[in-house]
């Protein structure tokens, strides 16, 4: 399996450069929180790290569940540098914090993974709903935990995604508020965008999907929903952590909530109309 982007396309000098600085700080040290808002016109991707013994039911897996887990790319086993992501992209230096899993379990949180990276890792990159919110924002919707300078709400549902193999277990999803007129036209924006979960799976009634409090989200930081606004709910990119939870592989490698791998690729080259 050769690294691939889904849709690439060419890169000017300027975008690459702003992408390749906020990855340097990022290599540095220098910012190891989430990256909402870093590089905002760029795609910004989800990071699923596994053994070449688990990599194969996984990456069916998220063929049969392309809401929540829509593939970017995908790395042959050891390869750690990807090209066609950007210049220079190294993923075991290049997000702000990993998780590290070991027979399920969170057992560390680093900022860089090159001291446990091994020949036998494959590398999988899905889309994140971060690409999607410069388009809501172009199009005058506020998004409340930009405007907070915090992290979006993620929540574990009870919407189950499909089974592959060990792989298997509820879907996780990214919430953010709308006024009624607004998310009608949230849908019809994030609907152009299905290589980063697309249209929302979810509005209104939380406990429907098994949400019962919007202010303790499992992943993120809570974002108020005001009297005349609707919860609305994406698919989300952190779904393989629970996933991973559930499977227990002996190992695995993810990024943090929030923090993701900053490409080259532009958000609009992702819309499919």
């Amino acid at each position: 399996m050769s690294v691939q982007p889904i849709q690439s396309g060419t890169q000017s000098p300027a975008n690459s450069a702003l992408a390749a600085s906020v990855r340097a700080r990022i290599r540095a040290g220098i910012w190891t929180s989430h990256t909402s808002g870093l590089a905002d016109q760029h795609v910004q991707g989800n990071v699923v790290i596994l053994p070449e013994a688990q990599a194969n039911d996984f990456l069916r897996f998220c063929q049969q569940n392309p809401k929540p887990c829509p593939l970017l790319a995908v790395s042959e086993p050891g390869q750690y540098l990807l090209p066609t992501l950007g210049q220079q992209v190294d993923i075991r230096t290049d997000v702000p914090r990993y998780r590290v899993w070991q027979h399920g379990q969170l057992t560390d949180e680093p900022t860089d993974i090159a001291s446990i990276w091994r020949d036998d890792l494959v590398t999988f990159i899905i889309g994140c709903s971060f690409s999607f919110e410069q388009a809501l924002l172009e199009a005058g919707l506020p998004l409340r935990h930009v405007e907070q300078g915090r992290n979006v709400a993620m929540f574990r549902s009870s919407i189950a995604t499909n089974a592959v193999g060990p792989f298997h277990g509820p879907m996780v999803v990214s919430m953010r508020p709308f006024k009624p007129a607004a998310a009608i036209r949230a849908i019809q924006i994030t609907s152009r965008f299905p290589q980063v979960h697309g249209s929302p799976v979810h509005v209104g009634l939380p406990h429907l999907i098994g949400i019962h409090d919007l202010s303790r989200p499992d992943y993120g930081d809570a974002a108020e929903v005001r009297d005349d606004e609707l919860p609305v709910f994406w698919a989300c990119g952190v779904t393989p952590q629970a996933v991973v939870a559930q499977a227990k592989p002996d190992f695995c490698i993810t990024h943090a909530p929030g923090a993701m791998l900053i490409t080259d690729l532009l958000n609009h080259q992702l819309a499919s109309f």
